[in-house]
């Protein structure tokens, strides 16, 4: 382990509170040193933690945390805040198994107000947090950070929109940064440009300073007042201020003096309402690498302090993501009616790779995934053909105008859910455990759910010609299997399963990713004589009711399995069974995802805890028959 002269002597903020002024940019850069070497043994998000590495030291040097409630939109960037709340020891756990969660978690640490893993979600918490203080008649201090990118989001304007009304005092921190993972997008990054660059606004506020500096302190509010009225003659208004928020900045927000005094002067306010303190930082900062790569190591995998270089995959397939990105790019070139969407995630959506192709025909619209989702149903209006890339439980965030916008209209959007089931070290709040059940409850929606590479393929090809109404189709993280992969010009017949193999008693039914657990299951049990048949069933809605009526006629066990919540696949057989009478003549079990989340760790392991592992399929084959012969021998 590396010795710190300050960082050593830190277990907790209090002990940072300690320390001199003058000592907190040695802190600042020992910090930025321990969160570099740790990240590079875990793996992580490191670009966004290394930007704030002073805010983090300058807040909790100001703030009396935990009492005082510091609030930080989606966790990218909590790192140094981990560090520096006795989670210092842990540092080298993060995301992995039994370890620390990549984001701020409430059951972690009492410094973690409020979870947060999905983007804009700050300052609604802490306006929450703020007004229950009110009303409990508490003088606690309550400070959001969120990034400029995040605050591109609506609900960050709604929330500032109450907190401007509400005459609460709170604090937001807009930490800007020009870049979220990719680079932020749409007017609010102009905006924001347009103040840093406000030269006049600069060279006033410095006067202002001087005034109140030099004067007595009776000329301080007129001095307050005459900066005010500037502010609004030269900017127009700035937006903060008609919000109602108090705008300060920008400010450096890597010089750790300025940041304390700044935040002194917000604590001790005495302003009614909320204060927007606006600074800028770099993503990366103090890391040559990260300063110089182009998502400024946003997202990492173990790496090399001294070079740089990222441990990469030894895997010689490609990925899901970029067999769907290749394959979309394909029909473009025929069809210049394909229209690529995403939501602040070309890189992990492939849609960057599209983008590069068909500059003009990839939109990426910010962090605003129910605009993305209501852009796209207008497109299709016109004849387009849009393709919503966007990762499974990011869609969650969008369900209204999935429903309303697209579904009830039966317009033709093609869903492209990324990151369906677990998904490793992000945990559950990035697991994709819901998007079967929420849309195959959709009328006329076709909900299909991909096996392998080749079967996703098969998918987008059979999509490009549903244009009567939405479909979508979902697909895992990670790696294929090295399928050869199919032409664009074969599709499936819509509701069409597959037969994978044939047995006698016993069928096993997989929707998605599951389908090599199946046959792994299959073949274990076959060496002790059972046999097995295996189907895929391609489509949850519309279910191909043929298929699963001649599996249910022909074999005495039913068994599906899925990578999703109750509700999903297994429920609509399940139905389609009892409508038929046939669940009294058949043994039927439905493998799901268990009724609670389940925690970071090698999705492997994951899978192996959710009971949805070759060896839990076995298990419960073994069960159901243990159990009939049982009911054999009573009767």
């Amino acid at each position: 382990m590396k010795k710190y002269k300050f960082l050593d002597k830190v277990k907790f903020p209090s002990d940072v509170r300690k320390l001199k002024l003058s000592e907190l940019k040695v802190l600042s850069n020992e910090v930025r040193e321990e969160l570099i070497d740790a990240v590079s043994v875990t793996g992580g998000h490191l670009g966004a933690g290394l930007g704030v590495v002073e805010l983090s030291v300058a807040l909790h040097y100001v703030f009396d945390t935990p009492n005082d409630k510091l609030v930080w939109d989606v966790g990218h960037q909590s790192y140094p805040h981990k560090i520096l709340t006795g989670r210092k020891e842990k540092i080298r756990t993060l995301r992995q198994g039994n370890g620390l969660s990549g984001f701020t978690k409430r059951s972690e640490s009492e410094y973690d107000p409020f979870g947060a893993a999905h983007s804009s979600t700050s300052i609604s918490a802490a306006l929450g947090i703020a007004t229950a203080n009110k009303l409990s008649k508490k003088n606690d201090n309550v400070v959001a950070v969120i990034g400029d990118g995040a605050i591109s989001a609506g609900m960050a304007y709604e929330a500032m929109n109450n907190a401007g009304t509400s005459k609460t005092k709170m604090i937001v921190i807009l930490n800007d940064n020009d870049m979220s993972i990719a680079k932020p997008v749409g007017a609010m990054r102009t905006y924001l440009a347009k103040l840093f660059t406000g030269k006049m606004y600069f060279s006033f506020r410095e006067t202002v300073k001087l005034i109140i500096s030099s004067f007595s302190k009776r000329f301080s509010k007129k001095a307050g007042q005459a900066e005010d009225f500037f502010r609004s003659a030269v900017t127009g208004g700035t937006l903060f201020n008609s919000l109602g928020f108090y705008y300060v900045g920008p400010i450096d927000g890597h010089d750790i003096e300025t940041l304390v005094s700044v935040l002194k002067n917000a604590k001790n306010s005495n302003f009614n309402g909320p204060i927007m303190i606006h600074i800028k930082t770099e993503k990366g900062k103090g890391y040559q690498f990260a300063e110089k790569s182009n998502d400024k190591f946003h997202g990492v995998s173990k790496f090399n302090v001294k070079t740089g270089v990222q441990q990469k995959s030894k895997a010689t397939v490609p990925s899901y993501t970029k067999v769907f990105a290749e394959t979309l790019i394909k029909h473009a070139e025929r069809d210049s009616k394909i229209i690529g969407v995403t939501a602040a995630m070309p890189s992990g959506t492939g849609m960057d790779l599209f983008g590069k192709k068909f500059p003009e025909r990839m939109y990426d619209v910010g962090i605003a995934e129910q605009h993305a989702v209501t852009f796209s149903g207008g497109l299709a209006t016109e004849g387009y053909k849009p393709y919503a890339a966007i990762y499974s439980t990011f869609l969650q965030r969008a369900y209204d105008q999935v429903v309303h916008d697209i579904a009830i209209q039966s317009l033709p959007v093609r869903f492209a859910i990324d990151r369906a089931g677990l998904v490793g070290a992000d945990g559950p709040t990035h697991a994709g455990s819901f998007d079967i059940t929420f849309l195959s409850t959709l009328p006329n929606f076709v909900v299909m759910a991909a096996s392998d590479e080749s079967e996703l393929v098969k998918m987008i090809n059979t999509s490009v010609d549903i244009n009567e109404r939405p479909s979508a189709f979902r697909y895992p993280r990670g790696n294929g299997f090295g399928i050869i992969l199919p032409d664009i010009s074969e599709k499936i017949e819509i509701g069409k399963g597959r037969i994978i193999q044939e047995g006698k008693k016993i069928a096993l039914i997989n929707f998605g990713a599951r389908l090599n657990e199946c046959k792994i299951a299959a073949q274990n049990l076959e060496k002790k004589g059972l046999s097995i048949t295996i189907v895929d069933a391609r489509f949850c809605k519309p279910l191909d009711e043929n298929l699963m009526w001649q599996v249910a006629r022909n074999h005495e066990i039913l068994i599906s399995i899925e990578e999703g919540s109750i509700g999903g696949f297994g429920s609509h057989l399940s139905k389609f069974l009892s409508d038929k009478s046939l669940l009294e003549k058949i043994k039927f079990r439905s493998m799901i995802l268990p009724d609670r989340f389940i925690e970071h760790n090698d999705p492997k392991k994951m899978y192996e805890e959710a009971g949805l592992d070759s060896q839990a399929i076995e298990n419960k084959i073994y069960e159901i028959i243990d159990s009939k012969i049982l009911a054999q021998k009573q009767n």
